[in-house]
């Protein structure tokens, strides 16, 4: 197996709090991981700083051996789900998917309405995002994810507000995407979607690392 995303001895201190305390990790590719951790356990703070969002204390992370904040400040090919996304609430998800596919400009309309057909939502719809229901916007989020078809997707609790028919909806297309050679990182404090999805298994406390499967 080759390590697509390798974390050597990763420091990240924040005035009250130490978020990562040398954290040392790596990730093969075409996998699924699990994280998991109560909250403030640091798992957030780790695929942040894997996505170039925040810079470490000390410490590296490279992705596909390219070192993160010195050869790339935001490795290519990732898509990514952390916290809550930035939706412009008066548009369409189809309209806010284009807004954002028109920044790289590498995927057209076939693509973006495949992608929201993908998560269950339909491409046609003209409700704003104001009036979608959590589930809806978290739909949309994981098809802003995985529109542009990256090789790696960093997905923190990609099951908030689903019902029980979306989280399976969902898990089944991880697990496709798994055998298109996606490389998947999953914080989740759900042990059925760790369970069910995850190949290898860390828990993160209190900044710190430790594989459990």
């Amino acid at each position: 197996m080759t390590s697509i995303i390798e974390v050597d001895n990763a420091i990240k201190k924040y005035p009250e709090t130490i978020a990562l305390n040398r954290v040392s990790v790596s990730f093969e590719k075409n996998q699924i991981h699990g994280i998991i951790g109560r909250n403030g356990s640091g798992k957030t703070v780790l695929l942040r700083a894997i996505c170039g969002f925040i810079p470490l204390t000390s410490g590296n992370i490279f992705v596909r051996e390219k070192q993160v904040g010195q050869d790339i400040d935001i490795p290519p090919d990732l898509g990514a789900i952390i916290e809550h996304p930035g939706f412009l609430p008066r548009y369409s998800g189809f309209r806010n998917l284009l807004m954002l596919a028109q920044i790289n400009n590498v995927i057209g309309t076939d693509r973006i309405r495949e992608v929201i057909k993908l998560v269950g939502l339909d491409p046609d719809s003209k409700k704003h995002v104001s009036k979608y229901s959590m589930g809806m916007k978290q739909r949309l989020a994981i098809a802003q994810a995985i529109m542009e078809d990256p090789d790696i997707l960093i997905l923190d609790e990609p099951m908030n507000g689903l019902d029980k028919s979306g989280v399976e909806e969902i898990r089944s297309l991880l697990l496709q995407l798994k055998k298109q050679d996606k490389t998947i990182l999953i914080a989740s404090h759900n042990a059925n979607d760790i369970d069910i999805l995850c190949d290898t298994v860390y828990e993160m406390d209190a900044g710190e690392i430790q594989r459990i499967r």
